[in-house]
């Protein structure tokens, strides 16, 4: 029997298996009827490509509800949809990241969320990174926390990264969001964090628990 390949397709973060893994809850969490209506949409994209997006994408909540992706933590159903629209469209890189980037750019809070947390699921390369650096400006902590994970953790240049770092500080997003911050973390990001802690105390306001993580040993 031959094993699906763990390692991600050109572009992707992710590999097979998460993007299998994401398929499959999804399906489960939908009953047959809407599941039924996503293959369609998703055939519809695929075989027309953006297009019919324009309408799809912003009535997703509507079609088939925001309730939990069980297995899937921070996730709802309505994130789940959206990325697989957005993962079945013909499209790769610069092309993608445009597409991404309309969605994101004219869609409400819920939508703008939904494409950021896609982006690991895309074969995009680095051609997305402008969308998390919106996103860590905009100080939203919604958004803050679906930016950060596995593409901002590979593809964000390590000065955004430390301004996001803070930004997840300032706002109260836990530090737990920002992926592969172990592995990134360096000593200036701990001089700014240490600064950041001395002017909270300064302003006797509370330090956040995690800010050690941050700093690291």
């Amino acid at each position: 029997m031959t094993r699906p390949t763990l390692v991600p397709a050109a572009g992707t973060v992710h590999g097979e298996l998460v993007r299998r893994t994401l398929r499959e809850r999804l399906a489960s969490a939908l009953p047959e009827r809407p599941r039924r209506t996503l293959d369609a949409h998703l055939r519809t994209v695929a075989e027309q490509g953006a297009g019919p997006l324009d309408d799809l994408f912003p009535a997703v909540e509507i079609r088939f509800g925001r309730t939990p992706l069980p297995g899937w933590a921070g996730w709802s159903v309505t994130d789940g949809v959206r990325t697989r629209l957005l993962a079945a469209l013909p499209l790769t890189g610069t092309a993608l990241a445009e597409e991404a980037r309309r969605r994101y750019e004219s869609g409400a809070a819920g939508e703008r969320r939904s494409v950021l947390l896609a982006l690991p699921f895309l074969p995009l390369g680095d051609t997305a990174t402008d969308l998390v650096e919106d996103a860590v400006r905009s100080r939203s902590p919604r958004l803050l926390a679906a930016a950060l994970g596995p593409y901002a953790g590979r593809h964000l240049n390590q000065g955004s990264w430390r301004q996001a770092v803070l930004n997840c500080l300032a706002t109260g997003v836990p530090l737990a969001r920002v992926d592969r911050l172990a592995d990134r973390r360096d000593l200036e990001l701990a001089v700014l964090v240490q600064d950041f802690a001395a002017g909270c105390r300064a302003a006797h306001r509370s330090v956040p628990d995690d800010l050690w993580l941050a700093v690291g040993g």
